[in-house]
């Protein structure tokens, strides 16, 4: 089963080839509205690659450490998770424009993205991927990007922050392929085979089910005709057609309709309609109460 951890650890131990790419992806990882010059997080993964990143590019670093809520660094040594705070030189990266990047920088940019702002869920509710902004206009950018990218995100507003999402199965898929979560994606699309093989599945199993039940009614039915008939002395006076079909009936008490006709020799619909017959005879007595009570029927609609 894919894990959500596994997707953000593929992701941070992609090292870009080219050095534009890897520019591109620290831009990403910048791209936010809390902290200027650092990259806020509590993914080790995360806080490797921005260090390797800004190595590679001659970048002067700081950190990674341990921050508390204030931002200053922690002193202790526990073992417990941190929250890591890398420093960078902002102004040493330069300007980084999304409309004038190629493609590649582009993928690099939403790779950094999603390591530094986005939140990923896989659980049984449906993929969903999440990155929360303080402001509008930063919401409003990584939303036309993505969409631009073709990733159909939603925008949403909770206890004042903005919200852009990523619900579905196509729209996680193709986040998962813009940034290069290639393992993700194969395990992604496994799960979601997997699921709609069940679900179809399912669903035969269901629709089976359904029709055994109602042949297994229609032969209740059929057999208490039958015995009502036979008990009254009128099973002897049908027509040949009638009685080989009742017969057939007490012999095959659970067959269904397509059995019935291969023994009877003749059609699936010709059978079900001398059973039905069968039926309708039983419960008005004779011909010419069930002609009477057909002939009610057209009258009252």
């Amino acid at each position: 089963m894919l894990v959500a951890s596994e997707v953000k650890g593929e992701l941070a131990r992609i090292v870009p080839a080219r050095l534009c790419c890897r520019r591109a992806e620290l831009a990403g990882l910048l791209s936010t509205d809390r902290t200027i010059g650092a990259v806020s997080t509590f993914d080790y993964g995360t806080a490797r690659i921005a260090v390797q990143l800004a190595a590679s590019l001659g970048l002067p670093i700081s950190g990674p450490h341990p921050a508390s809520r204030s931002g200053r660094p922690l002193r202790d040594r526990s073992p417990r998770r941190h929250h890591l705070v890398v420093g960078l030189d902002q102004a040493a990266i330069g300007e980084w424009a999304w409309d004038s990047a190629p493609a590649c920088d582009r993928r690099a940019y939403l790779r950094g993205v999603l390591l530094g702002r986005g939140s990923i869920s896989l659980g049984n509710s449906g993929p969903h991927v999440e990155f929360v902004l303080r402001g509008r206009r930063s919401a409003d950018a990584l939303r036309r990007r993505l969409r631009e990218s073709g990733a159909r995100a939603g925008l949403l507003q909770r206890r004042g922050r903005w919200v852009i999402y990523l619900k579905g199965r196509e729209e996680v898929a193709t986040l998962l392929r813009l940034t290069g979560a290639n393992r993700g994606l194969l395990d992604f699309e496994t799960a979601r085979v997997g699921s709609e093989v069940r679900n179809r599945l399912n669903r035969l199993l269901n629709a089976e089910e359904a029709n055994l039940a109602r042949t297994v009614r229609a032969a209740d039915r059929q057999l208490r005709a039958i015995d009502a008939l036979e008990a009254g002395g009128r099973l002897q006076q049908l027509p040949d057609g009638l009685r080989a079909a009742a017969t057939e009936r007490k012999l095959q008490p659970e067959a269904d309709l397509d059995t019935l006709a291969g023994a009877l020799g003749v059609s699936r619909s010709a059978a079900n309609h001398r059973l039905r017959r069968i039926v309708e005879l039983a419960q008005g007595g004779g011909p010419r109460a069930a002609s009477s009570r057909r002939a009610r029927r057209r009258v009252g609609a």
